[in-house]
């Protein structure tokens, strides 16, 4: 669900080129410039559209299942049933976005896109050969009954996202309208349309806002084949189907068959790739990477390992603080317990040095801070002066940081100085609050094993601060129903950000979002000043505009320690099995693996031998 959110929410688009006049017929949408592929473009610069199909694609996920409806609150649904790497799935939408652009989208289900003389409405044209896997016709009916189920009944994110919009009405039996509320955001046009598009006869006599086991009804490349929750899910190729000769999608949906099983410990993932139980991963361990692919298969050549580039807009990922807990809610203790965490050492020792440390919410992009704040920044963040920490008006924040030595002394001091100004005392080796009494404790909330190492030199810090801290380790559908209701005390969590940041800030900053379950203002941010710097991001008229409130955010956010910054790689590292071939082509934004590539049957069957 998550990166569902993020694939669409990465389609924050206005109109490309002109818009005031006569409704124009276009066939993409872009954000600040042109497209960068003309009307009646073949296929995307990235694919091999003579890719062969058939075969199967394996890999894995830590993640598990309860449920087949990824629009709702309620259940955990596998991310891959709506999409994986950015990439539709089971279900389709009116648009489709190109993976080497930043923000651009080219007509999917839709024709054709049409926008008001004002601007206040947009209009998608539906082709007539898009249907769903029953046959049945996708019309601008089942465009508007999904927009307002969404809105109504789906997953509180979409609300928020969705709010702008006053309406979607079916002009006609292929041809639907959105209207949008006066200073509408820039992003809801291709927000709309790259909703999934589910079918309104398909829900006629059943329930939408229930979890199930029974695949919903799709339009997209995929169906689902087998469900076998907790263990794997696998999809399969609709061999006919409708949008395969599209430009948009040709060279695409090569695998006959994808399928993904499911593990609790990474190491026994691991395990199971070298034993031939599934070809493909992406590794994010890096004691893996570094030591554990000295095998037969490696040295031999049977198994593959890449570094790919990634030039995308690196996610934020960070230990967040629950300040919905009155302990975390001073900036001070906050400051305190990032000076705590070691990361030198935590890189040199387990990381094997292969990341960065991260510095800003917006890592690897034009967006995050750097100097002091420009004339453009300082015209946003001086209204504001009083109202957010003196060190913005400065230099960037940078975390605390030591010598890798695993000597954090002088950082520690610096903590206890800051927790007495926040008026906690050490008493028999307990930090306790002066006033409250309250003792100081921090509940690490996992959901797999391979944390454990990260964080116990952490706690052993904090443990010397006098802090109880502790880890635990739930089954994943507790820990998301843990994290859906804000009960934790601090939690890991990587935010994917797209390539041009918007809307989606209000779900992870803005107050409005604080206390509903299920968004992802984890920290539990309610700050006037960033929600206004957040409005003034998703109003941003140009690129240069959008840097500028996307650099001021940055730097209150990060000053204000709402999260204690992790760590990021510009890179993607993965392993396979030799039986795939792709493109000479990566895209820029994206890792295009599972759409992409293709199974070569030459190497399969040596392989195989």
């Amino acid at each position: 669900m998550r990166r569902a959110i993020a694939a669409v929410l990465a389609l924050g688009l206005a109109m490309a080129a002109g818009g005031a006049g006569a409704a124009e017929k276009r066939h993409g949408l872009s954000i600040f410039g042109d497209l960068k592929y003309p009307a009646g473009f073949r296929h995307f610069e990235y694919v091999n559209p003579d890719a062969p199909k058939g075969g199967e694609f394996r890999s894995w996920s830590v993640e598990t299942y309860d449920s087949l409806n990824p629009f709702i609150l309620r259940g955990i649904a596998p991310r891959t049933i709506s999409e994986s790497f950015g990439v539709e799935r089971t279900f389709t939408s009116l648009l489709s976005a190109a993976a080497d652009e930043p923000d651009s989208a080219y007509g999917l289900a839709a024709e054709s896109i049409e926008r008001s003389a004002d601007g206040r409405s947009i209009t998608f044209n539906i082709r007539e050969i898009a249907k769903f896997h029953d046959g049945t016709p996708i019309t601008a009916e089942d465009v508007v009954w999904t927009f307002d189920t969404l809105r109504t009944e789906g997953h509180p994110r979409y609300r928020i996202v969705l709010r702008d919009v006053e309406r979607a009405v079916a002009e006609g039996p292929k041809r639907v309208r959105f209207d949008f509320a006066p200073n509408f955001t820039r992003d809801l046009p291709p927000i709309v349309g790259s909703l999934p598009i589910l079918s309104k006869a398909h829900f006629g006599n059943r329930t939408f806002n229930e979890t199930t086991l029974v695949p919903l009804l799709g339009s997209g490349p995929y169906r689902v084949e087998r469900v076998d929750p907790g263990r794997s899910i696998t999809y399969r190729r609709v061999e006919d189907w409708w949008g395969k000769d599209l430009p948009v999608n040709r060279g695409r949906f090569n695998f006959d068959t994808i399928r993904y099983d499911f593990f609790r410990d990474r190491d026994v993932a691991l395990e199971a790739f070298f034993a031939g139980a599934y070809d493909w991963r992406e590794e994010f361990t890096s004691r893996s990477w570094a030591t554990g692919y000295d095998r037969p298969a490696v040295r031999e050549g049977r198994i593959l390992r890449r570094e790919l580039p990634d030039h995308s807009l690196s996610g934020f990922q960070a230990y967040f603080l629950n300040m919905r807990r009155e302990r975390f809610a001073d900036r001070r203790v906050r400051e305190a317990i990032s000076h705590a965490f070691d990361y030198e050492w935590t890189n040199k020792t387990i990381f094997y040095s292969l990341y960065d440390r991260t510095t800003s919410v917006f890592p690897n992009s034009e967006m995050a801070s750097a100097g002091r704040p420009g004339p453009g920044e300082m015209r946003l963040l001086e209204p504001l002066r009083g109202k957010v920490p003196g060190e913005v008006f400065g230099e960037p924040y940078r975390p605390p940081s030591t010598d890798g030595s695993g000597n954090s002394r002088d950082n520690l001091r610096r903590a206890q100085e800051l927790l007495r100004e926040a008026g906690w005392q050490v008493r028999e080796g307990r930090l306790v609050h002066g006033a409250r009494g309250e003792a100081m404790r921090i509940e690490f909330l996992m959901y797999e094993r391979s944390f454990e190492r990260v964080n116990a030199p952490f706690i052993a810090n904090l443990k010397r601060l006098g802090i109880e801290a502790t880890m635990r380790l739930v089954d994943p559908a507790q820990y998301q129903n843990r994290m859906r209701d804000y009960d934790f005390d601090i939690i890991v969590q990587r935010y994917a950000m797209p390539q041009t940041p918007g809307v989606e800030q209000r779900n992870f900053w803005h107050s409005d979002n604080r206390d509903t379950p299920g968004m992802f203002n984890l920290a539990g941010v309610g700050d006037p000043a960033v929600d206004a710097l957040v409005e003034a991001m998703i109003a941003a008229k140009s690129r240069t505009e959008l840097i500028d409130a996307a650099r001021a955010l940055d730097r209150v956010i990060m000053w204000n320690v709402y999260a204690i910054p992790q760590w990021n790689k510009a890179a993607h590292h993965i392993a396979f099995w030799d039986k795939f071939a792709w493109p000479a082509v990566k895209p820029r934004y994206g890792l295009a693996v599972v759409d992409t590539w293709w199974v070569d049957p030459a190497k399969e069957a040596a392989l195989g031998r």
